[in-house]
């Protein structure tokens, strides 16, 4: 038995040991056929994303009209939903409150449409053509010209564009040198709004969506309810009753003449199909909005305070795991100091004027050249 047990044992033994064998075979031969010195992680993703990168390069030109068109429309039905819908449940509630928020949001509707339009009518910034650069990173493959420090190739506009940010199909229109500002205000600005339509419209959404969602009232007009007491029927709506009887502790009955209760403004939009609707596409539009934009604002946020580009913080981020402490960012000049930079808070402009207020002001400077940290003037602001 000792013999035939041990001969079991060496048979599963060469089994799983050929197993073995096969299946690091397998894997040399899969290696073997695929291999790319630079084959890691990152070159893996990027082969899996390139169709997605072929896409967009070949249609996002496009549809980046058809994207314009439905952030307007989108923007335009909140916007009215705001007055139709929220504006007389505040003004029922109390009328100053009821102005000053109209007030703060068309503070924040006018940044806006300003914003966004300024982003999608202002050129990036393109290099020069036909004259002589003082500063050239490298030479465009695809432009067979100088390339200006942090100057990239978009391939959907088909142009270098001076520091290149990404292109964005929601502006139609590529993100750099001169409209950055533009597009991350209007991100700002786009969020700041959704979230005070959140808070102005939470109570409201409460009260239409759970509190009275009586599927249809009577208004306190209507005939048949004048003069007579009322019940709530099995679908939550008021309904007339003539004859309501209840008897007391010694069985007599005894008839009820019970007033009419008041329409609230948020009855009247339950009652309202329409407005029902479109409180809940409000609901679900600011929500998503704020979930999106709000994670594009603080990851171009936290790339703005490094000053560095979305570009180059893919770049940067090689050179950090790379170099490892070595690696500086020539053009961080300070979290501080980047956003004044980004912001265009020099020269005497101010917060309050250039950045709570529409403003058209330029970055200074062209972009073909940079100040960096070793080669900044005391002097520089």
């Amino acid at each position: 038995m000792v013999v035939i047990k041990w001969r079991f044992q060496g048979v599963f033994r060469r089994i799983y040991a050929f197993i073995l064998w096969k299946i690091s075979q397998a894997r040399l031969t899969i290696r073997s056929l695929t291999y790319n010195e630079h084959m890691n992680q990152s070159y893996a993703i990027d082969f899996l994303l390139e169709p997605i990168f072929w896409f967009v390069d070949n249609f996002a030109k496009h549809l980046g009209r058809a994207f314009v068109f439905c952030v307007t429309v989108l923007t335009t039905a909140v916007v009215l939903i705001a007055y139709w819908v929220g504006l007389p449940y505040w003004w029922q509630i109390c009328p100053y409150t009821a102005t000053f928020l109209v007030i703060v949001g068309n503070w924040i509707l006018l940044n806006i449409v300003f914003h966004y339009y300024m982003g999608i009518v202002t050129s990036p910034g393109h290099p020069p053509q036909g004259i002589m650069l003082s500063e050239a990173a490298s030479i465009c493959k695809k432009c067979i010209s100088p390339k200006p420090p942090r100057t990239h190739h978009c391939s959907v506009c088909d142009k270098c564009v001076l520091a290149m940010d990404h292109h964005c199909p929601w502006l139609n229109n590529c993100v750099g040198y001169y409209n950055a500002r533009h597009f991350y205000l209007y991100m700002v600005y786009m969020v700041t709004g959704v979230t005070f339509l959140i808070i102005a419209g939470i109570d409201l959404g409460y009260q239409v969506l759970w509190i009275n969602d009586t599927g249809g009232i009577i208004p306190n007009n209507d005939p048949d309810l004048i003069g007579h007491p009322v019940r709530i029927n099995q679908s939550g709506a008021l309904v007339p009753v003539k004859d309501i009887v209840e008897y007391d502790s010694v069985n007599f009955p005894r008839e009820h003449n019970l007033p009419v209760p008041p329409i609230t403004e948020a009855q009247r939009i339950t009652a309202h199909p329409w407005k029902k609707k479109a409180v809940v596409f409000m609901a679900v539009t600011c929500v998503a909005v704020l979930f999106a934009l709000g994670t594009l604002t603080i990851i171009h946020g936290k790339n703005i305070g490094r000053g560095e580009t979305s570009v180059e913080a893919h770049i940067n981020e090689r050179l950090r795991s790379t170099q490892k402490e070595n690696f500086r960012n020539p053009y961080d000049f300070g979290r501080r100091k980047n956003w004044k930079l980004f912001l265009g808070l020099i020269q005497g402009r101010t917060f309050l004027r250039h950045v709570l207020l529409p403003s058209t002001h330029e970055p200074t400077g062209t972009g073909l050249t940079w100040h960096t940290v070793h080669n900044t003037v005391e002097d520089w602001p």
